[in-house]
């Protein structure tokens, strides 16, 4: 009989996790909204927090008109939204969508019970042509010109927007610098910093990372968004003629 009763206290434990899950994951679906959603909901709300958690650099660089910035990894994350209005419903971006996915999280576990998170990010913002402010002095980064020059040649050129805080993005360098010296020959490999050369992201419509782009006489021969493996990588760049 005891057997029984901790088999049963177990099982509860077992469902109550799972519907617990399943709740927070419901409610993350839910309050993850895309980018004309998010400016119109925020734009209905007359108290609220806009939190911007990219670096002081990204912050300079461009932002929501509004926000607020706290770096999700400046290292005092915790520190600064306790001082934050718990009952003001809470609108919070990033570059892609990682980071504010972490800091919302960490926000409702403690006590912040209206967090709204912009999927994919500024990046889906600025595809989606809305608004921003600052970054009026900030550094040109990368050209389209610029961009053009490097796919003037004869080889195979691989592009790769990344990030430096994209776990995917930190996956991928190891095997790209290595098909960048062992295929030489054959292929180019650009590595271009998304934070930096923001404006020619948007220009060449780079709404996630990482985005590889493979061209051959100017040509765009391959276009993905997301985790490539090096296997994968080699074949793709193998199949062009």
């Amino acid at each position: 009989m005891i057997n029984n009763i901790k088999k049963s206290f177990v099982l509860i434990l077992t469902i109550a996790g799972v519907l617990t899950a399943a709740s927070c994951q419901q409610a993350s679906a839910n309050n993850e909204l895309k980018a004309v959603e998010f400016k119109q909901k925020m734009e209905a709300e007359k108290n609220k927090t806009l939190l911007d958690v990219r670096t002081p650099s990204e912050y300079a660089d461009g932002h929501l008109a509004g926000a607020t910035n706290i770096d999700w990894n400046g290292g005092n994350f915790g520190a600064e939204i306790a001082k934050l209005d718990k009952t003001k419903p809470v609108y919070v971006y990033c570059l892609a969508g990682s980071r504010s996915a972490s800091a919302a999280s960490v926000m409702r576990k403690n006590g912040f019970k209206q967090v709204y998170e912009l999927q994919g990010g500024i990046l889906k913002w600025r595809a989606a042509g809305l608004p921003e402010e600052g970054g009026a002095t900030k550094a040109a980064g990368m050209t389209q010109q610029d961009f053009d020059g490097l796919l003037n040649t004869d080889k195979i050129v691989l592009v790769d927007f990344f990030a430096t805080w994209c776990g995917p993005c930190k996956k991928m360098e190891p095997y790209l610098n290595e098909i960048s010296k062992d295929m030489a020959a054959t292929v180019n490999v650009a590595r271009i910093d998304a934070d930096i050369h923001s404006s020619l992201a948007t220009q060449l419509h780079v709404d996630a990372l990482p985005t590889v782009f493979i061209y051959k006489n100017k040509q765009l021969m391959w276009h993905h968004v997301g985790f490539v493996s090096k296997e994968d990588m080699i074949a793709k760049l193998k199949s062009i003629k």
